[in-house]
């Protein structure tokens, strides 16, 4: 159900979960201050409840108000990447975040997002946690349409179009310096100008429990089984995920990211290909990998890594 802003506003006062644009990925919608209608994102979601969170917010003193100690070079990421695909997990004053947003941990996510829409939306609500709107482990929205596909068409959506980005925030994290936690739209080198050096990506497989979205669980899924594969030679009359310009073995059905010459293109179209792949019934596909594990595309790759994991 496609709503406008001043009735999501309205809904989200309400206690209700609303479908919301950012430039990422669309989120799930609740407010801060109403912990019943957190708790409803983890159940439509089908979310782990020691998952926690992200919360989003329309200014930088937002962020100050929640923040236990001060970390280095945060107002320098502030200055360069919010609004925008950036997240940093910080201390918190715990008592001023319900438990249920944070996972009973003593950090908390925070964004400021690059989306029209959600900005406006966040000065008429205040801060709201905001997961990806999906179904836990599924492939995240990136269209109003895929919200409905997956909570119905009578869920309420604020329709922003499709996403710009089409991947979610690169998560960081301060211990010692900045390290990557989760991987996304945001990539080391952007970082470098700004911190004096490129954050390193931190395994989330050795965590024991995450600290924040996109740690430990299987996601990104779609039903169909998928191959990553960097050679189609043994391989015909099969579904392939892979390049507008490059050329596959005949008689194959190619579902395209897009030109391997424009990578964010082909990145920023992965959600709507995995899902395209479960639209079409299709129960198994090779994913093209042969491709160059840096930048953009190594994203690309840790999300595919992450889609076909049994």
């Amino acid at each position: 159900m496609r709503i406008l802003i001043d009735k999501a506003a309205s809904l989200l006062k309400k206690g209700n979960v609303v479908a919301v644009p950012t430039e990422t990925v669309y989120g799930l919608a609740a407010s801060l201050d109403l912990p019943q209608a957190i708790q409803d994102i983890y159940r439509l979601k089908g979310r782990p409840s020691n998952n926690p969170l992200i919360i989003h917010v329309a200014h930088f003193k937002d962020v100050f108000y929640f923040m236990q100690e001060h970390v280095s070079d945060l107002d320098l990421l502030a200055r360069d990447f919010w609004p925008g695909p950036l997240t940093v997990i910080l201390p918190i004053k715990t008592k001023l975040i319900p438990s249920v947003a944070r996972a009973n941990l003593p950090t908390a996510a925070f964004r400021i997002p690059q989306h029209s829409l959600a900005l406006e939306l966040l000065r008429k609500t205040g801060p709201l946690v905001m997961p990806s709107a999906n179904l836990s482990g599924k492939p995240s929205s990136t269209q109003a349409q895929h919200v409905e596909s997956d909570f119905g068409d009578h869920f309420p959506v604020l329709d922003g179009g499709a996403c710009q980005k089409g991947l979610e925030s690169t998560i960081l994290h301060f211990h010692e310096r900045w390290t990557i936690i989760r991987q996304g739209s945001l990539v080391p080198a952007d970082f470098e100008s700004t911190l004096g050096y490129r954050p390193s990506i931190e395994n989330a497989s050795t965590k024991e429990s995450p600290i924040c979205p996109g740690q430990l669980y299987k996601h990104y899924a779609p039903k169909a089984k998928l191959h990553l594969v960097d050679s189609f030679e043994n391989i015909s009359g099969k579904v392939i995920v892979g390049f507008s310009d490059r050329v596959y073995p005949s008689g194959c059905h190619l579902l395209s990211l897009g030109a391997i010459a424009d990578p964010y293109s082909c990145a920023g179209n992965l959600y709507a290909i995995l899902r395209k792949l479960d639209a079409e019934n299709i129960e198994e596909a090779f994913v093209d990998i042969q491709f160059p594990d840096q930048g953009i595309l190594a994203t690309l790759l840790e999300r595919l890594q992450r889609a076909s994991r049994n």
